[in-house]
């Protein structure tokens, strides 16, 4: 076991829900195996600025059903830079915290994976974020729940669209990813998703039209990843518009009413057991690695397969909603 007797907890770049979800195992895990806790506010900068609280098992109390995160996040230009990423050394070692937890997505494990080469600090990362990007784990906390968020607002739209006769593009998070599109389309019904997995393989739109878009519906709805390959919703309308002006076209953009709300029983779940798991990890002197979940296992992936890796999208859903879209 490690000689690890402090840690510290930040959450970092955007917010998803099940975070806190995760603070309170991370908290309480530690307490549990007689370790100190301290809570690092807004992410790493709270390791530049020294914004850190002693947290106890109450600090957590009452959180699990609260989206975004009680640690609050923000950017941090200066832990980009060597000297800023000094200064963040410094807090920890007057702070007396011997590992870290940091819970985020790619950009904060990869200025994770940075810090860690840099100092020989103990960091485990949990997946905390709505895009579902990261390689080696099936899901990330807050993805369950953004999902429901999207069916949940489309299921209003449909119902305008199908009183208009219209053509909505919704765009949807996911600026290199296009699992929410994909996942989203298939529980809402809708007849397309563009994503930007596949841009280069085939003209989307044109496909849409062709097949997608058929005169014996009353409406279509089409989900959109963000992403400035595909041009996001905006750019399908203004193509549409275009080439093919007799259909009347709407554009909806969910932007941050994804991030928002209390999480679902399945993040709140999963949150709960990559933060319990995370302690485990460092516990065992684990070091560098990120909690995932494959095939409803724990596992520990190495930073770097983490960053490094795409994750790719599953094409048998591809498929699936073609055949469902008729």
């Amino acid at each position: 076991m490690a000689n690890i007797k402090c840690i510290g907890i930040l959450t970092s770049g955007g917010d998803a829900p099940g975070m806190n979800a995760a603070i309170r195992a991370v908290t309480r895990t530690a307490i549990y195996n007689e370790m100190e806790v301290k809570g690092i506010y807004r992410g790493y900068r709270g390791l530049v600025t020294g914004e850190i609280v002693p947290f106890k098992t109450n600090n957590v109390s009452n959180i699990i059903q609260q989206g975004g995160t009680i640690l609050k996040t923000a950017r941090c230009m200066e832990f980009m830079q060597l000297e800023g990423r000094k200064t963040a050394y410094e807090t920890i070692q007057r702070e007396g915290i011997d590992a870290l937890v940091v819970i985020g997505g790619d950009g904060s494990l990869t200025g994770a994976r940075i810090f860690a080469q840099e100092y020989n600090i103990p960091i485990v990362g949990l997946p905390g974020t709505i895009d579902n990007d990261l390689f080696g784990t099936d899901t990330t906390i807050g993805y369950d729940t953004a999902l429901n968020t999207i069916m949940e607002c489309v299921d209003k739209i449909r119902d305008t669209a199908s009183s208009h006769e219209r053509l909505f593009f919704i765009e949807v998070m996911g600026r290199d990813a296009g699992f929410l599109a994909l996942n989203g389309a298939l529980a809402v019904g809708a007849e397309a998703a563009i994503i930007p997995e596949i841009w280069t393989e085939v003209d989307q739109l044109e496909e849409l039209i062709e097949h997608g878009f058929r005169k014996s519906k009353n409406s279509s709805i089409v989900l959109v990843a963000e992403s400035e390959i595909t041009g996001g919703a905006m750019g399908m309308a203004d193509r549409v518009k275009q080439r093919y002006p007799q259909y009347d076209v709407r554009v909806t953009i969910l932007g941050h009413l994804q991030r928002g709300g209390s999480p679902s029983a399945t993040d709140r779940i999963l949150a709960s057991r990559m933060g319990a798991a995370a302690i485990d990890a460092l516990m065992e002197d684990q070091r560098n690695v990120m909690i995932g979940i494959q095939n409803d296992q724990i596992v520990y992936v190495p930073f770097s397969k983490a960053i490094k890796n795409d994750k790719p999208i599953n094409r048998d859903l591809l498929h699936t909603l073609r055949i469902l879209s008729i």
